[in-house]
């Protein structure tokens, strides 16, 4: 027999349903679900399971926060735990027979670790089991699985100790640092804090930002801008762009503002090659569907969908190279049978010799692209968003450099120089395609050198200079990749973990009071900056290529985090100073519409949230609040009833606004 142990039941059903022809028949063993069916006279069995089975814990014992000093944690080993019994009890039941086991979980760092946990727990159940293979695939379709079962490789040892050892680190590190955080501000339950190796240098760059943003002192500056008319209007500034001294700006102003005509000078005319942009990394696909709106865990997550359904390939990976093997001319055919079909034969007709490459060329996963069509498959607004991106971005880059023309022109008026530039396409080509780019610029009219244009009015425009603007989750996350924070498959979760900590809010991006607190709290410590992060990330793929073990890059970690915990165990007092402080800040919702003091979010002994006076027991003033969502002041009382106003926020809804007043004027009308 052999049995296909798959990373979940919908992967497990689609791969089944191809190695069998369709004939695959549904069982269950128990809770779990079993695809089974005979092929060449052998009786195949296909599992799912619901990612990782077994779990890292510490010991028995070492889960009692106030009794086990944090850093007492540092060396001890973690222990591995069954968490789905369930799914390993199912399992058991189909190893009697010493079955040919086959791994067919997503083949990245996750996915290895996931298939060899469960062969080592099968070989538990059954020793004799020696018969173990892979099967190696980038997406769910018939050639790509049916080609993974024919040529089975080795399991990957390598790379499952790679992902081992981010678990071993990850738990360690975010179990030390968290109780240290949470034991020294005094917050427990579900007001914990928490500190991680990835978390934290992340939350610190949000901070950094918004702190030049607070801390920014805007100047002011002048522009003069000349309206010119020929065929339609256009602007044109003057060619010193901004100018700091306003008595300078003034005197150039007196000079040229009743002028009527503006002479052409000179004329530069240019046409321009632009290269389509290179094949979807995990890293560029978030950053494209940031822009369209979509938030970057939401967006993985229909990447998930979309490449579980077989519709584009697997969603994690670094590589921005097309390898050889990859059947471009077979996509296109089916794309020639979708919405896209005028844009496939725009490709296949009149497209570039060679796809388009980017920097980073790997081998585990192609780039993302797209693999099958919808056919009668029906998606929701934000899966056909995602995967029209993902087919437009495939197609653009198979498609010929746009052409532009760009036209740098200089006027005189009244004996000053005014400069300007206009851009348009001359073939648009993979713009076409792919329209997700601005526009460079606007056309100017047909100029010639010497030419007299009318000026139509002339205009002194006082401005200031702007502060940096906030990250993007897209630009965030390029960012991280850059400073080698998590990976492909993690930065997304990061954010959800810092906005479930309450540590930032999504919409602008930008740290919470109490994020702040913590970062500044942890001021000078080696855990928020990214090097330390960026030295672990590299000894992992160093496991991965099988030149260092899971266990020298474990000790290596221990050893950096005893040295971060002699440093935050002499700033103690300090650290427990400024989070308090913070979350009081953070906490205060408002002013109590009865007697002026503050009014904060508290919590009851049977763990329910409502808004309090500070006054109490002078003042007694309470007010019910929404129990689930986070909660911010929006710092403007009722108008009708003066009680304090905010937003709530829940996911997967539009932010609304709420007086916590419940007999207010205004809700009765």
């Amino acid at each position: 027999m052999k049995l296909v142990i798959c990373e979940k039941n919908i992967a497990a059903n689609r791969i089944a349903y191809i190695l069998s022809g369709g004939k695959s028949k549904s069982t269950r063993l128990g809770k779990t679900p079993v695809y089974e069916f005979t092929k060449d006279g052998e009786t195949w069995k296909v599992v799912g399971l619901r990612g990782h089975i077994i779990n890292l814990d510490f010991p028995a014992g070492y889960n009692q926060w106030n009794k086990i000093p944090p850093k007492d944690l540092i060396d001890v080993a973690p222990c591995k735990k069954v968490s789905e019994k369930n799914i390993a009890a199912s399992l058991k039941s189909l190893v009697d027979g010493n079955p040919f086991i086959i791994v067919a979980t997503d083949f990245d760092r996750e996915g290895e670790l996931i298939g060899v946990e469960v062969v080592n727990l099968l070989k538990e159940y059954n020793k004799g089991i020696t018969k173990v293979k892979r099967a190696k695939f980038s997406a769910l379709t018939p050639y790509e699985i049916k080609n993974a079962f024919e040529k089975l490789v080795e399991v990957d040892y390598n790379l499952s100790d790679a992902g081992e050892s981010r678990q071993v680190i990850d738990l360690i590190w975010g179990a030390v640092l968290t109780r240290f955080i949470s034991i020294t501000a005094q917050r427990y339950g579900k007001e914990f804090l928490s500190i991680g190796r990835v978390q934290s240098p992340t939350l610190s760059l949000l901070v950094q930002r918004e702190k030049e943003i607070q801390n920014f002192e805007p100047k002011i500056y002048w522009k003069i801008i000349a309206s010119l008319k020929k065929d339609k209007s256009f602007d044109v500034p003057h060619a010193e762009g901004q100018f700091w001294d306003e008595k300078q700006v003034k005197t150039i102003y007196d000079k040229v503002k009743d002028a009527k005509t503006a002479t052409v000078k000179k004329l530069d005319k240019k046409i321009n090659e632009e290269y389509p942009p290179s094949p979807f990394s995990t890293t560029s696909f978030i950053q494209a569907t940031s822009a369209l709106g979509i938030p970057a865990a939401k967006a993985m997550s229909i990447a998930e969908e979309l490449y579980m359904t077989g519709l584009t390939s697997y969603p994690r990976t670094d590589n921005t190279v097309y390898p050889p093997s990859l059947n471009i001319k077979g996509i296109l055919q089916k794309l020639k049978n979708s919405p896209f079909s005028k844009d496939v034969n725009e490709v296949i007709n009149n497209g570039r010799k060679y796809p388009t490459r980017g920097k980073k060329k790997t081998t585990d996963h192609p780039p993302i692209h797209p693999v099958g069509i919808l056919g009668g498959k029906k998606l929701t607004v934000d899966q056909q968003k995602v995967y029209e991106l993902i087919c437009r971005r495939f197609l653009a880059t198979l498609a010929k450099d746009a052409i532009s023309e760009t036209v740098d022109a200089s006027f005189d008026i009244s004996g000053e120089e005014f400069k300007t530039s206009g851009y348009r396409l001359v073939e648009p080509n993979w713009r076409a395609i792919y329209p997700y780019f601005k526009e460079k610029g606007t056309p100017l009219p047909e100029l010639s050198k010497g030419e007299t244009i009318d000026v139509s009015k002339m205009k002194l425009k006082e401005d200031q200079t702007k502060p940096p603007a906030r990250y993007t989750q897209g630009s965030l996350i390029a960012k991280m990749e850059s400073l080698l924070l998590g990976t492909k498959s993690t930065r997304h979760e990061i954010l959800n973990k810092l906005q479930w900590r309450k540590y930032i809010i999504l919409k602008p991006l930008k740290p919470t009071p109490i994020g702040i607190a913590v970062i500044d709290a942890l001021e000078g410590c080696d855990v928020v900056k990214p090097k330390m992060t960026s030295v672990l990330e590299k000894d992992m793929d160093l496991i991965s290529d099988g030149k260092k073990t899971l266990g020298e890059t474990v000790k290596e970690s221990r050893q950096m985090l005893t040295k971060v915990m002699v440093t935050l165990e002499k700033d103690k007092e300090k650290i427990k100073t400024r989070i308090k402080s913070a979350t009081k800040k953070q906490d205060t919702i408002g002013k109590c519409p009865k007697c002026g003091k503050d009014m904060v979010v508290r919590m009851s002994r049977r763990g329910k949230r409502f808004a309090a006076c500070i006054g109490y027991p002078a003042c007694k003033n309470t007010y019910s609040v929404p129990q689930l969502g986070g909660i911010e002041a929006t710092d403007k009382p009722c108008s009708e009833c003066g009680a304090p106003v905010i937003k709530v926020i829940t996911k997967g809804k539009k932010p609304w606004i709420l007086c916590l007043n419940f007999e207010c004027p205004d809700k009765k009308k």
